[in-house]
């Protein structure tokens, strides 16, 4: 789309085109978190292995991860209207899919057929956006994009619980996947209806060596610390961790050849040579790292140790989620007037709810869910300051005209990086858990998020030294 499109756009048409594509990213942001409160249940049903726990997020997150950027692409080459309403489609499919699935291995299948479909249907709601919010109603929109993302999280974390408790019509954790069947086809008919045909961006191709690349690299480092300690660390999971790092090491090589003949990389080489935005880019493996992974192991921790029903264990993150909305909210006006040093601020916030976690884990046997609650809102607050403005302070080095390939570049890292988190520190969890000892197994964990956020601050130091905010 361009700026002819959003003049065609009647006022009061695109605020309805926002409902709608908000109303998407909405549906995936509380995929991202009805699992985590769903995944105990899931995993003793389908008599899962710990592995394939781990897995069921994780290949959700490697499939999004490096299919986005040709996801934004193909909106480019044939238009984000159609683009998003196949996203919406094939997004709504695979979640039947998902709450149809008989086993653990299925259900990972599933999981990243759903995480493909997500890669076509969200980087077209950032670009609608774009194109119809030209004019001064622009911060309007995207602040109404912000608190949808931050009310996705609560949103998540209560609807997984009240599913899998009230186990309506028997469905029990399928209905966390079921609901985004009714939801989808509703943006579909309303995308169909109300969305503006937006014209084709000439010049755009797509790079599908390096995407496949990218894949085969992340599922064979990935899968080998999701599987290894299950296959005993044979030499065949060396051999695939060996694989997937020659894979990556020859990522560049690919992109630069890809550029070479005239195509289109998928990773902007010029990119790789600005130093702050690397650094930055490592800071935002760093956070995102003990992202999703410190939900995972806190909520196997709930429900499997402290016998913490579904929804209580939801209600848990409630509080949080409230902080973080707050936080967030709070962060972009400090950011304008103390730079990154507010990232730093946050990321100790968030050290600080860490310790105050641990240290009630350590001294009360069982902890009832409203005190574990206390120290998680520090921590939620902690992680709204950083994860808002964090974007921008590492795109910031990059020039203009890169500016939606750093984005791409920067979502991808995030991505892989929460993947790499739930495979690391829940493989952590799981492999301690199993020798007995789930408050060790937490509280080792915990330690692993802390190492993780200090390697962050130390990146933004080094960032901040580098260049201005």
């Amino acid at each position: 789309m361009d700026r002819t499109v959003a003049n065609k756009t009647d006022t009061a048409r695109r605020w309805w085109v926002l409902a709608i594509v908000v109303a998407a990213q909405f549906m995936f942001g509380v995929d991202a978190f009805i699992l985590n409160v769903a995944i105990p249940t899931i995993a003793s049903e389908l008599r899962a292995s710990s592995a394939e726990v781990e897995a069921v997020i994780a290949i959700y997150l490697i499939g999004y991860a490096t299919l986005v950027v040709t996801g934004g692409r193909l909106g480019d080459i044939h238009g984000t209207k159609s683009v998003f309403i196949e996203g919406v489609l094939g997004f709504s499919a695979t979640s039947l899919w998902c709450g149809l699935t008989r086993s653990g291995p299925e259900l990972v299948a599933a999981r990243l057929a759903q995480g493909a479909a997500a890669a076509l249907m969200v980087p077209q709601v950032l670009a609608t956006i774009h194109v119809l919010f030209a004019d001064e109603a622009r911060s309007r929109a995207f602040a109404i994009y912000g608190v949808v993302l931050g009310l996705a999280g609560a949103a998540g974390f209560i609807l997984g619980g009240v599913l899998v408790t009230l186990d309506l019509a028997g469905l029990g954790w399928r209905a966390v996947f079921f609901v985004n069947v009714p939801m989808g086809a509703l943006i579909v008919v309303a995308a169909a209806v109300l969305m503006p045909t937006a014209p084709r961006r000439a010049g755009t191709r797509l790079d599908i060596p390096g995407a496949l690349a990218l894949f085969v690299g992340m599922l064979c480092l990935i899968g080998s610390l999701l599987f290894g300690h299950e296959l005993g660390w044979s030499p065949v999971v060396w051999l695939a961790m060996g694989l997937g790092v020659a894979v990556i090491a020859g990522f560049v090589r690919l992109e630069r050849r890809v550029a070479a003949t005239g195509g289109m990389p998928l990773v902007d080489l010029a990119l790789l040579d600005d130093a702050a935005f690397i650094r930055g880019l490592g800071a935002v493996f760093g956070f995102f790292f003990a992202n999703i992974s410190f939900y995972l192991v806190l909520t196997l921790f709930m429900q499997n140790a402290l016998h913490i029903a579904p929804l209580g264990a939801g209600l848990v993150y409630v509080p949080l989620a409230v902080a973080f909305v707050i936080a967030s909210r709070h962060s972009g006006v400090r950011s304008r007037h103390r730079g990154r040093l507010v990232l730093i601020e946050g990321c100790a916030v968030q050290l600080i709810g860490l310790a105050a976690l641990a240290t009630l884990v350590t001294a009360v046997s069982v902890p009832r869910p409203w005190l574990l609650a206390l120290p998680l809102v520090v921590f939620g607050y902690g992680q709204g300051m950083v994860m808002a403005p964090l974007s921008g302070a590492v795109l910031s080095t990059v020039p203009a005209r890169s500016a939606g390939a750093g984005a791409g570049v920067y979502g991808t890292t995030a991505q892989i990086a929460n993947a790499a988190g739930v495979a690391a520190i829940g493989g952590l969890y799981l492999a301690i858990q199993t020798a007995g000892a789930p408050r060790g197994a937490l509280l080792a964990c915990f330690g692993a998020c802390a190492a993780s956020l200090t390697i962050c601050v130390w990146l933004l130091l080094r960032m901040r030294r580098a260049a201005p905010a």
